[in-house]
């Protein structure tokens, strides 16, 4: 075989096709023949790069980092969602215990229901309970406002429970009378929570827009 032989042969074997001569005989010829040799060589890369066509790939930076973004939106939501939740628990009893004061308060103060040897005095103290009641219903529906009616609460609670017990401990009341000032140490309790819990809620917007300023 002719080196025109040998190559029709070598470029049939590449195509997939009967070279129609023996393996043998083409290696033995490529082997003694640096013309042929460097023509397969040539003809060995040109077929492998015809072969071999680049595959499009698409590009997902995008989609990758805006699905990053997502979940770490979704994981700092989570916990403002929850302290939400929780502030509406709390604005819905602080605005219950409101109204449940006002409750007991008005038919004192309107029709002296209740009222013994003083209607006076009893008067002045439902007068101050819807007062408070007032500041519980304000604190309920403005909650990032709370925190500044819980130094009165506070106080009040502070000197209704140490009055109560000082007056039990004197034998000058009875337990049963007092129990009802343990409602004005809930509701403190449950305004300091509320102010606390707003506090929290609040605190990532406001870091929002400190960043935003800046």
């Amino acid at each position: 075989m002719n080196c025109d032989d040998v190559r029709e042969a070598l470029s049939a074997r590449l195509d997939g096709e009967d070279p129609r001569a023996a393996p043998t005989v083409l290696e033995a010829h490529t082997e003694s023949c640096p013309g042929c040799r460097s023509w397969l060589t040539s003809a060995e890369r040109v077929t492998r790069l015809a072969r071999v066509r680049p595959v499009a790939v698409p590009d997902l930076t995008a989609p990758v980092l805006a699905a990053v973004a997502a979940d770490a939106a979704v994981t700092r939501a989570a916990p403002v969602a929850a302290l939400r939740a929780r502030r509406q628990v709390l604005r819905v009893a602080v605005a219950v215990a409101a109204v449940a004061q006002v409750t007991v308060a008005l038919p004192v103060l309107l029709a002296g229901l209740g009222v013994a040897a003083d209607p006076h005095t009893s008067r002045e103290m439902a007068s101050f309970d819807i007062a408070l009641a007032v500041g519980f219903a304000l604190a309920a529906w403005r909650p990032e406002r709370a925190r500044a009616f819980v130094p009165v609460a506070l106080v009040l609670a502070v000197c209704l429970a140490g009055t109560s017990a000082m007056d039990i401990a004197n034998s000058t009341t009875a337990l049963v009378h007092e129990v009802g000032h343990l409602a004005a140490v809930v509701q403190a309790g449950l305004l300091w929570a509320l102010g606390r819990v707003s506090d929290e809620t609040d605190r990532p917007l406001r870091a929002a827009v400190a960043v935003g300023r800046g």
